[in-house]
């Protein structure tokens, strides 16, 4: 047993930094004196990570932000290859998630005998299922986080475990959403919406103001609604303000983080589609999912994309129980319409669709980090077995 492995994770963003913060916890146990470095977020860097470069530089969605800032990524990736494969070697790589940068690293690691994981299969199930060809050049072992995606990989002989998601191993079936509020100082009685409009710059940038104006338009008609929110990091807390600056008399809550206990006090949530609308069904939320980008990226993206609807839940179901506002349908009157549909919901519906949330959860409790970390150790210590 290695005492003291150098274990090498880049994550892109705040869910990628929760997923490498597990794993790292689940690893400590067996390699106490392990080294971790990389990139990662605040809770990654808690537990020891030393990181090679801001997370935030890779933390950007669509293909015009992308371009914008190609020549910075290229120029990250090329000296991290350098120093991983010439000065400071790791016994294993795991990329979590962030698959257009770190698909590439993993492909020069390969090539020199470093170990490597992918945590979290790239959507190519959904588009560009071509990539599956340099996933097989690039990747050593594949972790997956739903069951349906295990196939892909099997039909190409990709070594792939599903871990299923941490979270749902996480978030307790029940929970007392008044103790929540309480903690969080929110009113007890009052309906509580909460608005969750990302953790990318990029992403406050189209969402914000049609999140803070579908909530002006509710609190008009609707005073006895309050809002609520919690604030990424301190760059998105300023672009939400500025947002909401517009509505200086709208009731809201800013909270600094704490978006899981945010989503328990709330009644209803608005959100960005991404992996905050899992965590929202687990913990068994109404929700509204919405999402924009550029004119030019969502042109892109729904050329190359076989999907219909984006939001995890709906995916994992193969049902669209969650309604989805994308693009030009993400509007605030819409928003609007499809949050009080939740709030006015008879008690069959909700019962319904808390039904629907048991069931995803209870498919979803595979192990997460635990079984992640028994991958990363055999790999470190059975190489020339993977």
């Amino acid at each position: 047993m290695k005492s003291n492995p150098h274990i090498v994770i880049v994550a892109g963003e705040v869910s990628g930094d929760k997923l490498g913060a597990g794993l790292i916890r689940q690893l400590l146990k067996t390699y106490p004196d392990a080294h971790f470095s990389g990139i990662g977020g605040d809770e990654m860097i808690a537990l020891g990570l030393k990181p090679d470069y801001p997370m935030e530089r890779l933390s950007i969605m669509g293909i015009g932000a992308i371009l914008k800032r190609l020549p910075e990524l290229l120029g990250i990736r090329k000296k991290l290859i350098k120093l991983w494969t010439e000065h400071q070697p790791p016994d294993c790589f795991i990329g979590i998630d962030a698959p257009e940068f770190n698909t590439g690293l993993e492909l020069a690691l390969k090539k020199k005998g470093i170990k490597t994981i992918h945590y979290v299969s790239p959507s190519i199930w959904a588009w560009r299922p071509s990539r599956i060809n340099k996933i097989k050049r690039a990747v050593d072992h594949m972790l997956t986080l739903f069951p349906f995606e295990n196939a892909i990989y099997e039909e190409n002989n990709v070594a792939v475990s599903c871990v299923g998601h941490p979270m749902a191993d996480e978030i307790p079936q029940n929970y007392d959403s008044l103790s929540v509020r309480k903690k969080l100082s929110l009113n007890p009685h009052k309906k509580i919406v909460a608005l969750l409009p990302g953790s990318r710059g990029s992403e406050l940038k189209f969402l914000a103001p049609i999140f803070a104006e579908t909530a002006n338009q509710l609190s008009q008609d609707h005073p006895e609604i309050e809002f609520v929110s919690a604030l990424a990091n301190e760059k998105c807390g300023r672009l939400f303000k500025q947002a909401l600056s517009d509505y200086p008399d709208l009731p809201i809550t800013l909270i600094t983080k704490q978006s899981r206990e945010v989503m328990m006090a709330a009644d209803v949530v608005l959100l960005a589609s991404g992996t905050a609308t899992l965590e929202a069904a687990l913990l068994k939320k109404p929700m509204v999912v919405s999402y924009k980008v550029s004119t030019f990226s969502y042109y892109i993206f729904t050329w190359l994309s076989v999907l219909k609807h984006y939001a995890l839940p709906n995916l994992l179901v193969s049902e669209s129980f969650i309604e989805e506002f994308l693009q030009h349908q993400a509007t605030a009157n819409n928003l609007t319409q499809g949050i009080l549909k939740l709030l006015n919901a008879t008690d069959q519906q909700q019962q319904e669709l808390s039904n629907k949330y048991q069931q995803l959860h209870q498919s979803l409790q595979l192990g997460g980090s635990a079984k992640a970390a028994t991958v990363v150790v055999d790999m470190i210590e059975n190489p020339t077995s993977q």
